[in-house]
């Protein structure tokens, strides 16, 4: 999927992946992944670590495999888009939140190994899954892992 808004980021899942659906039954999961840095600053010679943290929506089928598949502490490579959501409180006041919408998923090779097993394609989508043709193979395995209103 082309996006003029394309962001790839590599890190582990900090918890584990949290599946709800719409009331439309839409499947949505969202989590959250740290990356982590290290340098060493040249004038000390001290090694010196800082983390970011990136939380990541997904839909549909991918959403389901990615509750299936990832845990706590699976590295992965998310790419996708940065949407930023807005929404109001109980007490009324107003919040926002910039989070990477997923498109595609998959396990860091670097560290790990992945068993892929393919999923069933769906007759409905016309031969064409949520994030491409239908003959590409789906990124789900043991080792890692447009939207609607969803109420959290």
């Amino acid at each position: 999927m082309a996006s003029e808004n394309q962001v790839t980021v590599v890190g582990n899942l900090t918890d584990e992946p949290d599946l709800r659906f719409t009331p439309a039954g839409q499947a949505m999961c969202r989590f959250s992944i740290a990356h982590n840095r290290r340098w060493q600053d040249r004038s000390t010679g001290e090694w010196k670590e800082d983390a970011s943290f990136f939380n990541v929506v997904t839909w549909r089928d991918i959403a389901e495999n990615v509750s299936a598949s990832l845990h706590k502490g699976d590295r992965v490579i998310v790419t996708g888009r940065l949407q930023q959501r807005s929404w109001e409180t109980q007490q009324g006041e107003k919040r926002s939140t910039v989070e990477i919408t997923a498109d595609e998923i998959g396990p860091s090779l670097r560290f790990a190994t992945a068993d892929v097993t393919r999923k069933a394609r769906r007759e409905a989508d016309g031969g064409m899954g949520d994030t491409g043709p239908q003959n590409a193979p789906e990124p789900i395995g043991d080792d890692w892992g447009s939207q609607g209103d969803v109420q959290f």
